[in-house]
């Protein structure tokens, strides 16, 4: 039989395992419900909770890209962040989709990308390239915020796992 002194220190002992992040069963990976996608959105964390900052499709055209004009069309955006500082960097997808709102292409931007002219800093430009530029009805952004992922449980058992932020969606998802 254990001795009294044993059976009082092991609930302690197995707190201080828990708490440590060295028990295996605590370390989890959820992942975030991607949010409505749309012209401006109000950037989310991943419990959805607003980090005070919109992003917003300023524009956008089908032209070639000043580098490679032999490609033919892409998609030209210009985007803005408004209420980002220089300390945060929160990032979001903007993804080029049709009438039904299907993913043509996607690319994540961020708010570092935004060093647009003087009377307007926030705002920067991207180029998408999509299979059927002509198809193009729209681009759009999903407000989760891309900046942070942290490391997975598989990756890292002790300091892994929680809230992810979505998958960025793949061409042909639906917005």
């Amino acid at each position: 039989m254990f001795p009294a002194r044993v059976l009082a220190v092991a609930p302690l002992a197995l707190v201080i395992l828990a708490l440590s992040g060295c028990s295996s069963w605590l370390c989890t990976d959820t992942t975030a419900e991607r949010g409505k996608a749309g012209v401006r959105v109000q950037v989310v964390d991943t419990d959805g909770q607003p980090l005070g900052v919109t992003a917003v499709v300023v524009d956008w055209n089908l032209e070639p890209h000043p580098q490679v004009p032999s490609e033919g069309d892409q998609v030209h955006f210009r985007f803005r962040f408004d209420g980002a500082d220089e300390y945060s960097d929160p990032a979001v997808d903007a993804c080029a989709v049709d009438k039904e709102r299907v993913t043509l292409g996607c690319q994540t931007v961020s708010s570092s990308q935004a060093f647009g002219p003087t009377d307007d800093p926030l705002t920067g430009n991207y180029w998408l390239a999509v299979e059927h530029p002509e198809q193009v009805d729209a681009v759009l952004l999903i407000p989760n915020d891309q900046s942070y992922d942290r490391r997975t449980c598989e990756a890292d058992i002790k300091d892994g796992g929680g809230m992810h932020p979505p998958a960025p969606p793949s061409r042909g998802d639906q917005l």
